[in-house]
């Protein structure tokens, strides 16, 4: 260890106050528990600065005294970049600096503080008349400063971007304890490297950021959704097409999703309702925005043309709050709704949008010929080409034992797919821990360089976050 535990928690308690300060492991159970429960080591100590003075004071302790620190937001992300990889380090909670400093929703902006959830960020703004379009299924418990540190993705990217596009300045605490101020609200500035740019999605390895400025949009006066049922991801290829040449910017999200997902859904009763028209292979949830004075029927019109052209071979339209409700929960419980039938191999990928049905025909293949009665359950983010290629286990199968002898293998399998399609190995999870391996195998090696060198600039001592992305 860089310092007994006692020691940590004692001189950290001095710096921030006793209130602020968890020492006791069997007391640290919300920072440690981890969504994936891949992960299970206990911190030397979780601190909760309450303002960023407090960061900062923390941040210049840790560079004098060696001692690694774990920046965490709402403790949801899948790669483990927000829990400790050995005992000595200690997890720096931002669940504290959760105000929403301004919202300018005439000007398009909000300062947000990275512990402010993201749920919270959507009421607050839409009671101003604006909506930030970042949604995740974990938005209850995902916090600013982690969706922003992953660069978080979500259902909207479609239209509005991912979690970097929508930022437009952060204000961040480096690993010496210095405050880079980079709020801002300027559409064009031309004045050197984009530092924000580097922050957001460096799983704080650069730099723990505090507070940020987002960008906001009119708040849609309505929605036009659909289920539709399609018999296959070609199928929904073309969909696609057609729906961005009668839509534009107003489709909103283009998910696919596989009876399966629908079936288990239904099995174990975490519907209350049959969301879908009928029996299908394969549905694709889509959503078009509805501006004040827009009139309504754009999407039924689309569907119309689409079923004139064979692409689909039902629909049903939203007809109500509660309609969409259910169909967004059909498609946010996908990966959920796995864990009811046993261990699964997940996979967060992503490909040319043109090369999805390969990745689905040519990867499930190739595992169920490796896993006999392997279960594949693609599904994900279609218009963007970022698909979740989970497989649940075989029927019956035990899951300790499945995991053990497949996980590997079926990894393999569909990482070598996805680079042969010219893809990426992490869409919108990111690295952390769980992918440090794997990216050494496929980044290209100069990239690789100047991302140490980079990491090396600004944290010399290696004490943010140590060993994820890079190891």
């Amino acid at each position: 260890m860089s310092l007994p535990a006692n020691e940590i928690v004692s001189a950290l308690s001095a710096l921030v106050g006793g209130d602020n300060v968890v020492g006791d492991v069997a007391r640290m159970g919300a920072w440690l528990s981890e969504p994936r429960k891949r992960f299970h080591i206990a911190a030397a100590a979780v601190v909760t600065p309450p303002d960023v003075a407090a960061v900062q004071a923390v941040m210049r302790w840790a560079h004098e005294n060696n001692v690694g620190i774990v920046p965490q937001g709402g403790n949801t992300g899948l790669v483990g970049a927000q829990v400790p990889r050995r005992g000595d380090e200690v997890i720096l909670s931002l669940q504290k600096l959760d105000r929403i400093r301004s919202i300018d929703a005439a000007a398009g902006v909000m300062v947000a503080e990275a512990g402010t959830i993201l749920e919270n960020a959507h009421r607050a703004v839409e009671a101003e008349g604006a909506m930030f379009p970042l949604w995740l299924a974990s938005q209850g418990s995902a916090r600013i400063g982690g969706v922003l540190s992953s660069n978080a993705g979500g259902v909207n990217v479609l239209a509005y971007g991912n979690a970097r596009e929508l930022t437009m300045g952060v204000e961040a605490v480096l690993a010496d304890g210095r405050l880079y101020n980079g709020l801002n609200a300027l559409k064009k500035d031309n004045t050197g490297y984009d530092l924000k740019d580097l922050l957001v999605g460096a799983e704080g390895t650069l730099g723990i950021i505090t507070a940020a400025s987002l960008k906001l949009y009119p708040l849609p006066e309505d929605y036009e959704t659909a289920l539709v049922n399609i018999a296959s991801p070609e199928a929904a290829f073309e969909l696609f097409g057609l729906m961005r040449e009668r839509a534009g910017s107003r489709l909103n999200a283009f998910e696919l999703i596989p009876w399966i997902g629908l079936d288990i859904q239904l099995r174990h009763q975490m519907l209350d309702a049959d969301p879908t028209a009928s029996a299908s292979p394969w549905y694709a949830l889509i959503e078009l925005t509805r501006m004040a004075g827009t009139a309504p029927g754009s999407l039924q019109s689309a569907l119309e043309a689409a079923f004139e052209a064979t692409l689909i071979s039902d629909a049903t339209m939203a007809e109500s709050l509660a309609d969409r409700t259910r169909m967004w929960a059909f498609r946010e419980q996908m990966s959920e709704c796995q864990s009811r039938e046993g261990a699964s191999i997940k996979h967060d990928v992503s490909v040319p949008i043109a090369a999805v049905p390969r990745l689905i025909a040519e990867g499930s293949a190739a595992v169920e010929k490796r896993v006999p009665g392997i279960r594949p359950v693609p599904f994900g983010h279609m218009g963007d080409g970022n698909i979740h290629f989970n497989f649940s286990q075989p029927v019956g199968a035990d899951p300790k034992a499945f995991m053990a002898e497949y996980d590997e293998a079926v990894h393999e399998i569909i990482y070598d797919v996805v680079l042969k399609l010219g893809g990426s190995v992490s869409a919108e999870h990111g690295i952390g821990q769980l992918k440090v391996d794997l990216l050494k195998q496929v980044k290209d090696p100069v990239a690789l360089e100047m991302m140490r060198a980079i990491k090396n600039a600004l944290d010399p001592k290696g004490i943010l976050n140590p060993g994820k992305m890079l190891g």
